[in-house]
């Protein structure tokens, strides 16, 4: 059973590394066997390498800004001169700007639509040429509970996670006959940064947990056995799906 998840020999790209979900899944990669390429936009990265570096696994960091279409071409050559390959790429990165729809300004719309969307699409398209000319891969794309709800105050950060469903679809109809599987990962409400003005909130914060039926809120580590379990042989046959990991948000 172990073969089925083990992830040894495998070269794996994060991004959104340095903290948080992204931070976590890279841990949880690397126990798993797999060595990590970490991508942010900071420049120390020093706790997850510590963190990886206890597996026994090697980590690699580029700070790149995901903002930055001009970036990307040299984000993928550089991580597959790292290792020179890539064989999982879990798509994490993300920012989130929060206003009333009517004072959201084009500014904060299109800084959140470049790093949750366009740097996915991108990122995808260039290591999955690479993948194809390999015959087989992994791409994990970060979905959110905001997928499939309109949520308050972010429009821009919805509308991204919408596409992120659509992107996975979309890439995961042409791709699967190729070797490769596209699916994503939906987590449900997260201690993280992103969510602190929420937490902060106690009224909302109240009424969110209230409306889970596990009665808590996620950590990052409830992230480890979902993004294992796509990157690995267990979910070979498993394309386009979105696995909401939310203590049954979705399904209340």
């Amino acid at each position: 059973m172990n073969n089925y998840f083990s992830l040894k020999g495998k070269v794996a790209v994060v991004t959104g590394s340095s903290t948080g979900l992204g931070q976590s899944m890279a841990i949880g990669l690397a126990k798993a066997g797999a060595d990590i390429i970490g991508i942010a936009s900071r420049s120390n990265q020093d706790e997850t390498m510590k963190e990886i570096e206890k597996t026994g696994r090697e980590f690699y960091q580029i700070q790149a800004d995901l903002s930055k279409k001009t970036e990307i071409n040299s984000i993928v050559q550089d991580s597959i001169n790292k290792k020179g390959r890539i064989d999982i790429l879990v798509n994490n990165a993300g920012i989130i700007r929060r206003n009333n729809a009517e004072n959201f300004s084009d500014e904060d719309w299109d800084d959140v639509i470049n790093v949750n969307l366009n740097s996915v699409f991108r990122l995808t398209r260039e290591i999955g040429n690479h993948m194809i000319a390999n015959g087989s891969g992994k791409i994990i794309n970060i979905a959110s509970m905001l997928t499939f709800q309109g949520g308050l105050k972010v429009p821009a950060y919805t509308a991204s996670k919408h596409a992120i469903a659509g992107l996975t679809k979309s890439f995961s109809n042409e791709w699967a006959s190729k070797g490769i599987n596209v699916n994503a990962i939906a987590p449900g409400y997260m201690i993280t940064n992103n969510t602190k003005a929420l937490r902060e909130d106690k009224k909302r914060y109240e009424y969110i947990t209230s409306r889970i039926p596990q009665g808590e809120w996620g950590t990052p580590e409830d992230l480890k056995g979902s993004v294992v379990f796509l990157a690995s042989n267990a979910s070979r046959y498993i394309n386009g799906h979105i696995l909401c990991v939310d203590g049954g948000w979705m399904s209340s």
